[in-house]
C-alpha cells in the first residue's frame, strides 16, 4: 500500500489553546502534511505549528476583524484546492470539516464541538448580542446552520473528542462518531506532594464572560479564601476592579509557570459551564490536585465526586461560595489521595491520542484502499 498524501485543515490558527495542541499531535502522526487555515496569526501559534507549511487567505480585513466576516468562512473552506491529496484529515468546531473533497479521497474530521455559537452555547464574544446586531444575526445563523449541517455530512467519518460532544454531533448532524480524547501533556510520573499540600486556590483561562470568572472572582470575594487566575482577555480589566485582596492575577504564563502555579495550589476551579471536553481540570489531576468544576460537559467524563473532585451546578456567588468553603474543608481533610488523583487521568497522554487516531486514520485509509487492515 502506498503512503497516503495527506492535507490537515484547521479552522483559524490566531491563538494557541486545546485545539492547536491537537493539531500539533495529528501534525506529529503526518509530518509532512500541509496546514490549509481561514486565519494564521503566526505571534500567536507555537514554533512548531510555525514550522510547517501553511496555507490561508491573505485578506486584511479578515485578519484584522475576523469576526465581522464569518459569513464568507464557508466560501473560503470550499474554496480550497485538495485535488491532489489522498487523505484530508480536518479539525474542526466551525468550518474545517467542510471542505470539498472528492469521491476517491478519505476525508477523517476530528470535532472539538459543532458550533458553540449556532447551537445555543455560551461563547466568547458577547457582541452578536447586542440589539442593534441581532436582526442580521439571526437570519445570517439561520443559513449557516443549514451549511454547518450539509458540511458535517461531507467527512466519510467524525470523531469527537468526548461523549458529550458525541451526543451534541448526533443530535445536531444526526451522524454516529467515535470517541477519541484530545491529547493532555500527561507527565508520566509527576511529582506528587501530600493530601491538601499548597497556598492557594487556581483558576486557568481565558478572561471572557463564559469562562465564568466574574461569579467565581465574587464566591471568593465572600469566602476569603486565597485564588490565584493564570490567563487574560477583554474582562481582565473589569475583574481586577471587582476582585478583594485575596485574589491574585498572574496573567499569560508559559507552560512551565502553568505547571509551578498547579503543583503550589490546593486545587483548581474550572467553573465553565458545558465544556467540550475540558483540559485543564485534567492538566490538574495529573499532578495529584483535586478539582472543582462544573457539573455538565465533559467534566461528567473525567471528574469523580470525592474520589478527585467535586462537582457544583449553582452559579450564584453565594451558592458557588459554600461549595468552595466544603471543597476547602475536604481538602483540609484530606479525603483526596493524590496518587488516585494522578492515576485518573493517567491514560489521556498524547501517545495514547496518536495512537488511537493514528491507527483509526490508516485501518480507514486501508480499507478504502482495498487493503484488508
Amino acid at each position: 500500500m502506498k503512503e497516503p498524501k495527506v492535507a490537515l485543515i484547521h479552522d483559524h490558527l490566531v491563538q494557541y489553546g486545546g485545539a492547536q495542541k491537537t493539531l500539533e499531535a495529528i501534525s506529529g502522526i503526518f509530518p509532512d502534511a500541509p496546514i490549509y487555515t481561514g486565519l494564521y496569526k503566526p505571534d500567536n501559534i507555537s514554533k512548531y505549528l510555525n514550522g510547517k507549511k501553511i496555507i490561508y487567505p491573505k485578506n486584511y480585513f479578515l485578519e484584522k476583524i475576523p469576526k465581522y466576516f464569518s459569513p464568507i468562512m464557508p466560501l473560503i473552506f470550499e474554496s480550497f484546492d485538495l485535488r491532489g491529496y489522498d487523505l484530508i484529515i480536518s479539525d474542526s468546531s466551525c468550518w474545517a470539516k467542510g471542505v470539498l473533497t472528492k469521491p476517491s479521497q478519505l476525508h477523517i474530521s476530528y470535532i472539538h464541538t459543532p458550533p458553540r455559537f449556532l447551537y445555543k452555547y455560551s461563547v466568547e464574544s458577547t457582541k452578536r448580542n447586542a440589539w442593534y446586531f441581532r436582526p442580521f444575526v439571526l437570519i445570517i445563523d439561520m443559513f449557516l446552520r443549514a451549511w454547518d449541517f450539509s458540511a458535517a455530512q461531507r467527512p466519510d467519518f467524525l470523531i469527537s473528542n468526548s461523549k458529550e460532544v458525541q451526543n451534541r454531533i448526533k443530535k445536531f448532524y444526526s451522524r454516529e462518531s467515535i470517541v477519541i480524547n484530545p491529547p493532555v501533556e500527561i507527565e508520566k510520573n509527576p511529582k506528587l506532594g501530600n493530601a491538601g499540600d499548597g497556598n492557594y486556590y487556581l483558576s486557568i483561562g481565558r478572561l471572557v464572560a463564559y469562562k465564568n470568572f466574574l461569579p467565581l472572582i465574587k464566591a471568593f470575594n465572600i469566602s476569603g479564601l486565597p485564588l490565584v487566575i493564570a490567563g487574560t482577555g477583554p474582562e481582565e480589566k473589569m475583574l481586577k476592579e471587582v476582585a478583594k485582596s485575596n485574589i491574585k492575577f498572574e496573567g499569560k504564563v508559559s507552560d512551565e509557570k502553568k505547571k509551578e502555579l498547579i503543583r503550589g495550589c490546593l486545587g483548581l476551579i474550572n467553573p465553565v459551564e458545558d465544556e467540550d471536553f475540558g483540559i485543564v481540570p485534567i492538566e490538574a489531576l495529573n499532578f495529584g490536585k483535586p478539582v472543582l468544576v462544573h457539573k455538565s460537559g465533559g467534566h461528567l467524563e473525567t471528574v469523580k465526586e470525592n474520589i478527585n473532585g467535586m462537582f457544583f451546578d449553582n452559579l450564584s456567588a453565594e451558592v458557588l461560595s459554600e461549595k468552595i468553603l466544603e471543597f476547602d474543608k475536604k481538602i483540609k481533610e484530606k479525603i483526596f489521595d493524590p496518587k488516585e488523583i494522578s492515576k485518573s487521568v493517567e491514560n489521556l497522554s498524547e501517545e495514547r491520542f496518536k495512537k488511537e487516531f493514528g491507527d483509526f486514520v490508516m485501518e480507514k485509509f486501508k480499507l478504502r484502499q482495498g487493503v484488508n487492515a
